[in-house]
């Protein structure tokens, strides 16, 4: 009797799990990169502290409170936090499906910009909406990464096979080039032509066109630099700063100076020098030199390892992409990876001296509304990439198991179900208490 009840009790709890507990194979199941997530507010907060610290006495000169960039950021950051609540919900066949009209979009900004928009320091690139105003440059490299990456899915073949499809996506280029040059704003076009090149090559561009592109692109920016007089004494500045220390080299020689006083562990947060308006662009392009100066070595390093973590994993979830017949959500994630790296490579290295000094903010660090927003929406398709990828690979095992457990019944006796297997107890109890009386009767 104990046997019989055990095998069916065991018998039960099997066929309980198979009923209800569908997820027992997925409880540790993490819908998302928890890892993408706080990597990105670390990179916000870090930004915050600094940028609060070095815009003080900026801020206090302008707007008589020393809190006034630093409250306008942390206003940036709340609105990028919910820009990348929004973005996260958004399925990645949306993005598939409309990548040709957000690049219309961005073409439409980049026009009405140069017609209607706003001109700092010689540079038209704001463009003013009501109490807000948008870099149009920013949201217009996002929808131009998203209509490369919906190309590249659509003309694969061409892409790989014949000239044609790899020129095409070069003459949508050539045209954002051309309206962002019109900014002028140079720094945005190397960027988006060099994470072009990348991509081409991810790809499967044949060899020589790469190469091919790659010379004719840099011997473009070379003549775009040589028939612009601020252009070449930029470089010519970034050669030699110390040279003109207090003209066109002035930037860069107080941008050397506070990496050079940070040393090893810094100064000290809010003890720098350079930010008490020695440094032009202290809190925006030029933050990693006052984070330098207050943090040191030891603080660069950090900032530079969470990045460089973002980008490996973005390059990852691209290579998953791929390998799961997912070429829209792979060359996505290609793109941002190669985007953020280069910002990144170009914004230090312009406050390091290693490259001539442009207007490109740090990723998710620097101040500016625009580019906070973009890249923290950029963060949040990364994250809906990898949140579709884990969804499916679930359901691929769910489906799979379920196959398994169709082919076990078809070639073997199908199962009863749970009230069959309790009815089947009862019986065999009925029948064994039935038995127990009648030994006892006839013992009386």
């Amino acid at each position: 009797m104990t046997s019989m009840t055990e095998k069916y009790s065991s018998s039960l709890k099997q066929l309980f799990v198979l009923q209800h507990d569908k997820t027992n194979q997925t409880t540790n199941f993490r819908p998302y990169d928890i890892w993408l997530v706080l990597l990105s507010i670390a990179l916000l907060s870090i930004g915050l502290v600094v940028v609060t610290s070095a815009s003080m006495p900026a801020a206090e000169r302008i707007f008589q409170n020393p809190f006034h960039i630093a409250i306008k950021h942390g206003i940036y950051i709340l609105l990028a936090l919910c820009t990348a609540m929004c973005v996260v919900q958004i399925p990645m066949n949306w993005w598939r499906l409309s990548n040709a009209w957000l690049l219309l979009l961005a073409i439409v900004l980049l026009v009405s910009v140069l017609i209607v928009g706003r001109t700092v320091n010689g540079s038209t690139r704001w463009l003013g909406i009501g109490p807000i105003t948008v870099q149009v440059a920013e949201p217009a490299k996002l929808f131009f990464f998203c209509y490369l990456a919906g190309y590249l899915v659509r003309r694969h073949e061409e892409v790989t096979e014949n000239i044609k499809g790899f020129i095409k996506p070069l003459g949508v280029f050539f045209v954002l080039a051309f309206l962002l040059l019109m900014q002028p704003d140079l720094g945005t076009v190397v960027v988006m032509f060099c994470t072009t090149i990348g991509l081409l090559f991810l790809a499967g561009a044949k060899l020589w066109q790469f190469f091919s592109l790659v010379i004719t692109g840099s011997l473009a920016v070379v003549v775009l630099i040589v028939f612009e007089e601020y252009r070449v004494k930029r470089v010519t500045s970034f050669l030699d700063p110390w040279a003109d220390p207090f003209g066109s080299g002035y930037q860069l020689t107080q941008s050397l100076m506070a990496y050079g006083r940070g040393e090893i562990f810094g100064q000290g947060l809010g003890n720098s020098l350079q930010k008490l308006e020695y440094l032009p662009e202290a809190y925006n392009d030029f933050i990693m030199a006052i984070l330098a100066e207050e943090l040191g070595f030891v603080g660069v390093l950090v900032v530079l390892l969470i990045m460089l973590t973002i980008v490996i994993k973005a390059l990852r979830i691209g290579n998953v992409a791929l390998t799961k017949e997912r070429p829209f959500d792979a060359y996505l994630a290609y793109a941002i990876g190669i985007w953020f790296s280069l910002q990144t490579a170009v914004n230090v290295g312009a406050s390091a001296g290693i490259l001539p000094t442009k207007g490109l903010t740090f990723p998710l660090l620097s101040y500016g509304g625009s580019s906070v927003i973009i890249m923290a929406a950029a963060m949040a398709l990364l994250i809906r990439i990898d949140f579709e990828l884990r969804v499916d690979g679930v359901q691929a095992l769910n489906k799979g198991a379920a196959n398994k457990a169709k082919k076990r019944r078809s070639t073997k006796a199908p199962k009863k179900d749970v009230v069959d297997e309790i009815e089947n107890v009862i019986v065999d109890a009925d029948i064994l208490s039935d038995s127990n009386r009648n030994i006892g009767a006839n013992h009386e």
